[in-house]
């Protein structure tokens, strides 16, 4: 990925709106967890849809929820459960900047996403298709109970 070499904070800006969408995703990176980071002895990557992460700044800190939408266009990302109400009462979702989140658990159900842990030196347990690991049934579990109430 060329980067621009201009130290010009006007020059950086520039960069940053007109990147194209393929440098925009790596772009998009956000730490990993103390714990993934151990695991895995990466410190970031970029966010992929079914990322489960953390707002760490602002006023929705601390809320945890799985990665729905990626929007390279705004450099915002929009979580599961994090809505607001419009005017009219439709629900929309509130848009965070990839900065402001760490990530908490992988999406690993997609080979290109091993792939790229494998080529940084990282061994990927496997996980059959379908087959459930206890993390993600007590996390479903999670979720439900929170639709519940």
């Amino acid at each position: 990925m060329q980067r621009t070499t201009s130290h010009k904070p006007g020059k950086q800006r520039k960069y940053l709106y007109n990147a194209p969408l393929h440098h925009r995703g790596k772009m998009m990176s956000a730490p990993l967890s103390p714990e993934l980071r151990g695991k895995y002895g990466i410190r970031s990557l970029p966010l992929r849809r079914g990322d489960r992460v953390r707002i760490v700044r602002g006023d929705y800190g601390g809320t945890e929820g799985e990665v729905l939408t990626v929007f390279r266009e705004k450099y915002r990302i929009a979580i599961r459960g994090l809505t607001r109400k419009k005017a009219d009462g439709t629900e929309v979702p509130v848009l965070i900047h990839p900065s402001k989140v760490m990530i908490v658990k992988l999406d690993l159900k997609d080979d290109a996403r091993k792939e790229i842990l494998e080529r940084r030196g990282v061994q990927v347990e496997e996980v059959e298709v379908g087959e459930r690991t206890e993390e993600e049934t007590e996390e479903e579990e999670e979720i439900e109970e929170e639709g519940e109430e």
